[in-house]
């Protein structure tokens, strides 16, 4: 009499796999991940723009200096004087790309302890 083998069973894990690949075959295919734009629609081209500050930014230069509008100012409290009449108003801010960031920072707290609600940074966005 011969005696049974006691090895262990293994687990069927390929078809586990196979059912979940087909799975996610099926949602690719039967589901839209995103709808296909129109045929005929061109998208606009910027790689042409004149790059210029926002009119109403707060331009930081990299040693620091601040100007609005081409005028150069004092303060930080200079530029939000104007805006006093306006509750927790929008600040937008065009450091240099040189500007320290710790100078970056000290003047956006500034702002904020001035009464600025929010300190938006403007930046330049490369899509190449």
């Amino acid at each position: 009499m011969r005696r049974a083998r006691t090895g262990s069973r293994r687990e069927p894990t390929i078809a586990l796999i196979n059912i979940v690949f087909l799975m996610l075959v099926f949602f690719m295919v039967a589901g839209t991940l995103a709808q296909p734009m129109d045929k005929d629609l061109n998208l606009v081209r910027t790689a042409d723009l004149e790059g210029r500050p926002p009119p109403d930014a707060l331009v930081i230069r990299a040693d620091g200096t601040l100007s609005y509008l081409g005028v150069e100012l004092t303060s930080s409290a200079a530029y939000m004087l104007p805006r006093n009449d306006v509750a927790n108003p929008e600040v937008r801010l065009v450091p240099d790309r040189d500007l320290p960031a710790d100078q970056l920072v000290r003047i956006a707290r500034e702002l904020r302890a001035l009464g600025a609600g929010r300190v938006m940074i403007v930046t330049e966005r490369g899509l190449e």
